[in-house]
């Protein structure tokens, strides 16, 4: 089972996170199925790939520490497949997933807890390129 986890502190309050988190998951291809007050559940949209390549996301949405101004969110992406190479397809949706994230205008991410993991190098290292461009690329090549 491939399962990735990261977290972010965002600048939005609890209640004004839901639809920019609804718009990054749809972004990456996965629809909401369950949705509680501080919890979101996704998966992918059946048909793209085959059923235990197929990722759920988890958000848990930190209301007890949230101010006003910012709330942690954590984010949980899994599938059954078993992640015999680095670059697996849950692992390309968490990459798209995070890329999306570090890139949303609407939603400015204060602060990711994932800080030593080279993929958060790559984005620092692609912050003076063109926002759409990479995001553009990896929907692409994972969603088609």
């Amino acid at each position: 089972m491939s399962r990735y986890v990261c977290d972010f502190l965002v600048n939005l309050s609890p209640q004004h996170v839901r639809s920019p988190l609804r718009k990054i998951l749809a972004a990456c291809g996965l629809e909401p199925i369950y949705d509680l007050e501080d919890y979101l559940m996704a998966r992918e949209i059946p048909g793209r790939v085959s059923f235990t390549r197929l990722v759920t996301a988890e958000v848990l949405i930190d209301t007890t520490n949230a101010t006003d101004a910012a709330v942690k969110l954590s984010f949980v992406l899994k599938n059954e497949e078993l992640p015999l190479n680095a670059n697996n397809h849950c692992r390309q949706v968490f990459d798209l997933l995070r890329l999306t994230i570090a890139h949303e205008d609407e939603w400015q991410p204060l602060n990711s807890l994932q800080s030593n993991s080279p993929f958060t190098k790559a984005i620092a290292s692609s912050a003076a390129e063109s926002v759409t461009s990479p995001i553009a690329a990896a929907r692409s090549a994972i969603l088609n």
